[in-house]
């Protein structure tokens, strides 16, 4: 249920994007998504991959500073409100989100976003009850 994602730390400057991605590019790691965020220093790079443990490992190996936190994929009703029905199941469960970003899969009419979650465990326990679908890793892939 929950999936692992690679944060990545760039400097904010141009160029500094395309070098990790053209790591994994050079060892044939395919992205499955991905999501930017910056300050005026620096920007994390969030990667969703299938051989995670291999992108991660080959960063490292060529000096990037990696860390692997837990994301959740949530099927959205993808029309007006989809996202808000969602989303009152979790202010209701008392649910923290961290941040979100949109995933470049459709499943029927259904649209899938990422979210960090404080408590994962929780998010999907609340999501599940409420009949909201949370994604398996496999069918990601």
């Amino acid at each position: 249920m929950k999936l692992p994602q690679l944060s990545v730390f760039l400097e904010n400057r141009p160029g500094s994007l395309m070098e990790p991605l053209k790591v994994l590019a050079a060892a044939d790691i395919n992205l499955v998504s991905i999501s930017l965020a910056d300050t005026e220093q620096f920007g994390i790079l969030r990667l969703v991959l299938k051989d995670w443990e291999y992108a991660k490992s080959v960063l490292e190996k060529d000096g990037w500073v990696v860390n692997v936190t837990d994301v959740v994929a949530v099927d959205v009703d993808d029309q007006p409100g989809g996202l808000v029905k969602m989303l009152a199941v979790l202010a209701e469960a008392g649910i923290n989100i961290e941040y979100m970003y949109a995933f470049a899969l459709r499943r029927n009419v259904k649209a899938v976003l990422l979210f960090r979650f404080e408590d994962p465990d929780a998010a999907i326990e609340a999501l599940e009850k409420a009949g909201i679908g949370v994604i398996q890793e496999a069918e990601l892939y």
